[in-house]
């Protein structure tokens, strides 16, 4: 099936490649993925370079690229498997990575040496390894693992000198890990009860006691984020008493809390530089990030530099305190990584990561609007609008929903959405009720109701798109990943003549199974699940009436499944058993596994493959093509 379907894909390429449109060009595929993805960013210890990840070689590897500007040097040659640069050692070129088999995300923490000689420092079988940070001392670096226990990270330290682990704390209370004061006395640990409710504790090492810091009643989130550089605070965020997240911090000696910042949407981290000289914090800013840098001695905001065609996505300031490194990222353009010099205020740009062959006047810009749901509520959503459209012509759309449960669709690059929209669908990525970024009260609204209220805001895109009087109401197909691809199941299966076609890649179709089959490293995490979702033990009716699978029958509209065969999250038999099921009713199914990926799709020839497959698809049932 893969190689007939292959067939038509370079059929239809050599007939598109090169179209255009009102002057706009049509662009390949392989054309918007031929960008570079850049992501990470750790000085060197000189400062002279920067470790990054980039997937130029097909799959993500480590690179260094030149401070001062230059070409990348690639440092990791791996093949078959994502290699993701975590960070360079403290004194020296030696760096550390993180890998996986395959997308099992079962991840081993990796050295490589000046001489060229790979050791993997965590060579535990069946157990993940999560890379935390350097100690201040930079003595060491700390990292968790479940080798013990698969359901629990215990924290170790790793010695640099001897590379031989030790455990510091034995995580048998489903704890996780915030961070460690610089001297080393303190461990900020958290827990989630439920996805609205959590709590932190303090850890006194050398007491041996823990402490817990937040006791509160109702419904309230503590989320740990950084100790001052005296080790005399930490600072911390919470939704006590509010809509939003903002920054506190907690006196260790004196036990009260003060605000320290406060915006109109989440603040969504917050950390200090190595010395505490500067101060990070970043805002969810309705569905776009805003950094905000404070020059803590001078009591100062930082003037960063405005990009025309981006916002500021990410930063990371050197030891020396010296330099920062930032992305910018925007509608019209991926990632791009600059340097910023603190003294002069200058900035450089190291990358240019679109592809040349394409026109940024040819991609469309996002534009975030809003529409009411059946019940007036408010709904959040990214609109992407074709170039070109003709006086009563009517086009074809998609309804893109993000995965989560939780997640939202945010304002930012995205070559999927960009090669849609450039052959001609608009595409509206909604952020239905349950979605982040909005507000606690929005985010809860959809517990215990999935498949239900946030499908009929979805509905109410699709009627929004409609709306605009250049939208096919008869042509307007649902997509997502993830939690985005049950949606898509859910509304062929729950409102099966709303949409004109669904694509699933890797959704949930059963969520009795998806929820009796999370990954063990999930533990922390199962109490929040089975609160915004059902318990499979005690909810099961429940469940079963919210997944597609047990509604199959419903299904009428074509569907087109994408899987990855080792995802750890949603098991290949999610897609296997829907994919059969609506075979059963004579609709046209389209089923793509990827045997070498996981939860999402890292090598470029699947991205390919996988994004020019959904195109096709939805041409053929929203367009007429063969």
């Amino acid at each position: 099936m893969r190689r007939a379907t292959l067939v038509i894909f370079l059929v239809a390429l050599h007939a598109l490649s090169g179209c255009s449109r009102d002057g706009i060009r049509q662009y390949t595929i392989e054309q918007f993925k031929n960008t570079l993805a850049v992501s990470g960013g750790s000085f060197s210890h000189d400062e002279t370079k920067l470790l990054i990840t980039t997937d130029r070689t097909g799959i993500r590897n480590a690179f260094s690229i030149p401070v001062a500007g230059g070409e990348m040097r690639q440092l990791t040659f791996s093949d078959d498997n994502s290699v993701f640069a975590l960070s360079y050692f403290p004194e020296d070129d030696r760096f550390l990575c993180l890998s996986d088999r395959e997308g099992n995300e079962l991840y081993h923490i990796f050295l490589y040496d000046r001489d060229g000689t790979v050791t993997d420092l965590t060579p535990y079988s069946g157990a993940r390894a999560v890379f935390y940070g350097w100690t201040h001392d930079l003595d060491a670096f700390l990292f968790g693992s479940n080798r013990r226990d698969a359901k629990f990270m215990d924290v170790y330290l790793m010695d640099i000198e001897t590379m031989t682990p030790k455990m510091i704390y034995l995580n048998d209370a489903g704890y996780d890990f915030g961070w460690m004061s610089n001297d080393m006395t303190y461990m900020l640990l958290s827990k989630t009860n439920t996805t609205h409710d959590s709590d932190m504790f303090l850890y006194d090492r050398q007491k041996g006691e823990v402490r817990h810091i937040t006791p509160h009643d109702g419904d309230v989130n503590y989320v740990p984020m950084d100790f001052s550089s005296d080790s005399r605070y930490l600072y911390y965020l919470t939704d006590d008493g509010a809509e939003f997240t903002y920054l506190c911090r907690y006196d260790i000696a004196g036990g009260g809390s003060e605000v320290v910042e406060k915006a109109d949407w989440d603040i969504s981290y917050a950390y200090f530089s190595y010395n505490g000289r500067y101060g990070v914090t970043a805002i969810n800013n309705d569905a776009r990030t805003e950094i905000r840098i404070y020059d803590m001695e001078k009591g100062l905001r930082v003037t960063l530099p405005e990009l025309p065609g981006g916002v500021i996505t990410s930063v990371g300031i050197s030891k020396s305190e010296k330099l920062m490194r930032f992305y910018v990222n925007g509608s019209r353009s991926p990632n791009n990584l600059y340097v910023y010099d603190f003294a002069t205020g200058r900035y450089s740009r190291l990358t240019d990561t679109l592809n040349p062959e394409i026109d940024p006047a040819h991609l469309v810009d996002a534009e975030v609007v809003r529409y009411e749901s059946f019940d007036s509520l408010e709904i959040p959503a990214i609109y992407y609008r074709p170039h070109g459209i003709g006086a009563g012509e009517k086009i074809a759309a998609v309804v893109w929903v993000h995965g989560g449960p939780g997640g939202q669709a945010r304002v930012g690059y995205s070559s999927f959405v960009q090669y849609l929209v450039n052959h001609g669908y608009a595409v509206l990525a909604v952020n239905n009720r349950g979605s982040m970024g909005y507000g606690k009260r929005f985010y809860g609204l959809d517990d215990m109701r999935h498949g239900e209220d946030d499908l009929r805001d979805c509905i109410e895109g699709k009627n929004w798109l409609a709306a605009t009087g250049y939208v096919d109401p008869e042509r307007i197909a649902i997509a997502g990943g993830s939690y985005g691809g049950y949606m898509a199941l859910a509304a062929l299966t729950f409102a099966p003549e709303e949409f004109a076609a669904g694509v699933d890649i890797f959704g949930i179709s059963n969520w009795i199974r998806t929820l009796e089959s999370i990954p063990p490293w999930w533990e922390n995490y199962r109490k929040a699940l089975y609160r915004e979702l059902g318990n499979p033990e005690t909810d099961r009716e429940y469940l079963r009436k919210i997944s597609p699978l047990f509604h199959a029958d419903n299904i009428v509209r074509p569907l087109m499944v994408l899987q990855g065969a080792n995802d750890p999250r949603i098991l290949k038999i999610e897609s296997d058993e829907i994919v059969e099921a609506a075979r059963k009713n004579g609709v046209d199914v389209e089923y793509l596994v990827f045997e070498d990926e996981g939860h999402g799709f890292m090598k470029k020839e699947n991205q390919i493959e996988g994004y020019r497959a959904i195109r096709l698809f939805l041409d053929r049932h929203l367009k007429g093509g063969d």
